[in-house]
């Protein structure tokens, strides 16, 4: 019993995390049609912050909604600057790829140069830990779990039921016809940008609380939000949001049976396995969209 609770609790945090990268990317790439690199770069920045303002005594229910707010900032920042001036390239994809890692590298960098190298840790979102089904699990992982639901609910609800969301929507479906019924499409693209670097944003702070934080933390999650995405399908955000459980519990099987070594090369042989049956994802639509 307490093997399957372990495996499932860890499954559950780790899909929780998984989730909330993997939709800002499927989100980027329904809206545009691009691939953001420095995503994992913005979980990073979302830790730091957060630390930098609990630092200067902020408390942490001003000091993490803040830092989430300023990754928003930031992701519209780096789609005016190197994304929105390449739309309409033939080659934007490719192009988009090299501007968005190097624009990662140099933030990374960045932050290296402000924080330094050493290791840092968040205050968690509830101190102490608790028992259940014979595991012990810290109250923050709890946290987690139970707020990620809600925080991608609302996102859902967002998109369906606002007149904002409906229009990004209108984005990812007809670009085209968007423009015709007169709706601001540059602005939606930095809202699409806003809305995914928030959301990383708030994973490097859940992370954070969790893990230490350095200047590379974001590297892996942003591997396995690819991951997630090429399983899920990105032809909309639901697909990623089950794959991203299932990767989590996937992971969290292996690391047990397997151990941290081999998981890597399972996950990687999962994508592979994707790839050549179905390439568009097990969970993808027919059409692309944000539903």
């Amino acid at each position: 019993m307490s093997m399957f609770s372990d495996i499932f609790f860890g499954g559950l945090f780790q899909g929780s995390l998984y989730a909330m990268m993997a939709v800002g990317l499927a989100l980027v790439w329904t809206t545009i049609g691009v691939f953001n690199f420095s995503h994992g770069v913005f979980m990073m920045l979302g830790a730091y912050f957060a630390w930098q303002l609990v630092a200067f005594g902020l408390p942490v229910v001003i000091a993490f909604p803040l830092a989430v707010i300023v990754m928003a900032g930031a992701g519209w920042i780096l789609q005016a600057s190197v994304v929105r001036p390449l739309i309409g390239r033939p080659n934007i994809v490719l192009v988009v790829v090299i501007t968005t890692l190097a624009a990662g590298s140099l933030m990374e960098n960045g932050a290296l140069t402000v924080w330094g190298p050493r290791s840092k840790q968040l205050p968690s979102l509830i101190e102490g830990n608790t028992t259940i089904a014979g595991v012990g699990v810290s109250l923050h992982q709890i946290a987690i779990i139970v707020i990620t639901p809600l925080i991608l609910a609302a996102l859902w609800s967002f998109l369906n039921r606002t007149r904002l969301g409906l229009a990004l929507r209108a984005v990812a479906q007809n670009e085209d016809a968007s423009q015709l019924v007169g709706l601001n499409v540059t602005a939606l693209y930095g809202l699409a940008f806003a809305i995914a670097a928030s959301l990383a944003g708030l994973a490097g702070i859940f992370m954070g609380g969790y893990r230490f934080m350095n200047p590379s933390m974001g590297a892996d999650p942003l591997l396995k939000a690819l991951i997630v995405v090429v399983f899920g399908g990105i032809s909309s955000i639901s697909g990623p949001i089950f794959a991203a459980y299932l990767i989590g519990f996937f992971e969290a099987a292996s690391n047990y049976y397997f151990g941290l070594y081999w998981t890597p090369a399972l996950l990687f042989l999962v994508l592979i396995a994707t790839l050549m049956v179905r390439p568009e994802g097990i969970f993808a639509s027919r059409s692309r969209g944000l539903a």
